[in-house]
Order: C-alpha cells, then sequence, then structure tokens
C-alpha cells in the first residue's frame, strides 16, 4: 500500500509516517522504481505509535513497545523492556504534575494577595472571613413557602454525593435524616458578591456547616441517623467544601433543581442564578416530619435543630 492508505488506515498524516520513519521506527519496502511500499504490519506499528503518543508517551520512546510487536508479540507491552517504558512514563508525567500544581499553587497565592491589595479589606486567616456574620444582616420571614411540606413523602430521587455515591431520597431507611438546603458556599479567597449580605437569610452558608461539623456528635445521640448538606453547586466544589471545613457528613448536589421541583420548594434567582433558599427537612421513616425555614441565624441553627430533637424525641 502507499502511504495515503496508510495514513488513512492508522489515523496519522502522512508528514507523522515520514517522522517515523526518519527516526527508523518504520522502515517501508521500496518498489523497483523507488517508491515506498506499506504492508498490514506497517499499519500496526503505526497505530502504536499513534496510541501510545497520545497517552504522553513521546514518538521516540515508543521503540521498545514496536520492536516487541517486530518480535511476535501479540501486543506491543508483552516484553519487559516496554514496562520500563510505562515506569518512565508515569514518573515523568508525575513530575510535570507536581510542577504545574506548585505553578498553579503560586498563581493562586498571587492572586489572592492582588485581590485584597486591591481592596478595602483585609484578608482574613482562610474560614474566619466567612464565618463572620454580619451584625446588621437582613432576617428573613416566613412566606409560608414550605407550609405544604410536612407530611409529604420524600420523592424517589438520586442525587450524588461528595463521596462519589448515589443517594435515593426516597431510600433514607428507619429513623431520622436531617437535610439541611442552602444557597452556596463561599471560598476564601473569593470576594462576597455584591449586594448578598442584602439578601434576607442568604449569608451565613460556611458558619451553618461548621455548626453541623461541631454538634454532629450531639446529634447522632439524639437520634439523627443521617446529616447532608444540599445546595444546587457541583460535587466538585462541595468536596472542597467538605474537605476544607473538616465536616464529618457527605453533602447532596442539585444543580438541576429535581428536589425542589418535585416538592415545591422554594428558591430565589441571585444574579440571573437560581439558588436553594435557606431551609432544613427533617425526614422520619422517609416522610418530612417537620420543617425549619426560614433558618435563621444560620450559625446558632444546629443547636437550634438540637433542642427540636430533644423536645421531640422518638421512644422507641
Amino acid at each position: 500500500m502507499r502511504i495515503g492508505e496508510l495514513a488513512r488506515l492508522a489515523d496519522v498524516s502522512p508528514k507523522a509516517i515520514r517522522r517515523y520513519e526518519a527516526l527508523g521506527l518504520v522502515v517501508p519496502a521500496r518498489q523497483a522504481n523507488g517508491y515506498r511500499e506499506y504492508d498490514d504490519d506497517t499499519v500496526r506499528l503505526v497505530r502504536e505509535i499513534r496510541v501510545l503518543n497520545r497517552l504522553g508517551i513521546p514518538v521516540e520512546e515508543t521503540r521498545p513497545f514496536l520492536e516487541c510487536l517486530v518480535a511476535g508479540g501479540e501486543h506491543g507491552d508483552d516484553c519487559p523492556e516496554s514496562l520500563a517504558e510505562y515506569h518512565r512514563a508515569i514518573d515523568d508525567l508525575t513530575a510535570q504534575i507536581e510542577l504545574l500544581t506548585a505553578r498553579r499553587d503560586g498563581l493562586v497565592q498571587r492572586l489572592r494577595e492582588a485581590a485584597y491589595r486591591r481592596s478595602v479589606a483585609t484578608p482574613a486567616p482562610e474560614v474566619d472571613d466567612l464565618m463572620t456574620l454580619p451584625r446588621d444582616l437582613v432576617v428573613p420571614v416566613d412566606d409560608g413557602a414550605t407550609a405544604h411540606l410536612p407530611g409529604l413523602r420524600m420523592p424517589s430521587l438520586a442525587l450524588g454525593d461528595t463521596d462519589g455515591a448515589r443517594i435515593d431520597l426516597a431510600a433514607l431507611g428507619t429513623g431520622r435524616t436531617i437535610i439541611y438546603l442552602y444557597p452556596l458556599t463561599g471560598h476564601p479567597d473569593a470576594d462576597i458578591p455584591v449586594g448578598w449580605n442584602e439578601i434576607p437569610g442568604a449569608r451565613g452558608c460556611t458558619p451553618q456547616a461548621c455548626g453541623f461539623r461541631d454538634h454532629y456528635a450531639e446529634l447522632r445521640a439524639a437520634g439523627v441517623q443521617h446529616l447532608y448538606g444540599l445546595s444546587s453547586q457541583t460535587s466538585l466544589y462541595q468536596r472542597e467544601v467538605v474537605t476544607r471545613l473538616s465536616l464529618p457528613f457527605t453533602m447532596l448536589s442539585d444543580p438541576d433543581f429535581r428536589l425542589a421541583d418535585e416538592l415545591s420548594l422554594p428558591t430565589f434567582e441571585f444574579d440571573g442564578t437560581r439558588l436553594y433558599k435557606r431551609q432544613t427537612l427533617v425526614i422520619r421513616d422517609g416522610v418530612i416530619e417537620h420543617v425549619f425555614y426560614p433558618v435563621f441565624p444560620p450559625d446558632q441553627h444546629a443547636g437550634q435543630l438540637l433542642r427540636w430533637l430533644h423536645d421531640n424525641e422518638v421512644t422507641p
């Protein structure tokens, strides 16, 4: 076959094939008129080079795999030399990842320093800035948006959590489950959005989460079988929060507001984005037993919930 057909069958360019020849990785036969002639074995070699190169192995380092094929191996990595090349390539990629990670972390730090340099505020240590609630926050009022919820059964709805599991809300089991819904958690390297503090009940997701963390053992002792946070943020974003705040429970991600649509839960719009209003569902044996709404102040909510559990203790 000619070089054009080889390029088509192996899904590479003719220019790439000529480079492989220049490196001695591919050696075509020559016809009497001088034209290159390729066979099916060459197709196999070129495909092997293409696959390995896309995995990060430089073309020049594919030679052990090609020699293994030429020697009769069913696969290019049937030979010890090929396995050694895998190890070398993995070590090289690991070193590159570590270098890029260090560069990224350096840029993040400089971004944070630059952002605060232009701000009238000074950078607070990590979580403390988000933990401090302004004294003049607007108190939310009960608009009756959750009055219909007690007595409703949780829908058959599977949501992803920060451990990578799928939690079926209709299969939470017996006993009490607490799901607290919140708008969004901030990040210490990002400024609080302009106007966020003026929205009744919006500010305070981080201190609320920390409150549940600090009272977690007491909540469990009071009969809570499961505790989840839930927002419309992605599991990836929530996972950073769980790790940074050392939360002993997982969070559920509902970016499509499936639970809100199933139960007609209250939400609000901010800067063109739909968000959950802060509310807490007490679920007992799969049925909503009680709803806390509105929730204020959020940093004291875990204690409020704990007192309610003690006042409404379930006897065996």
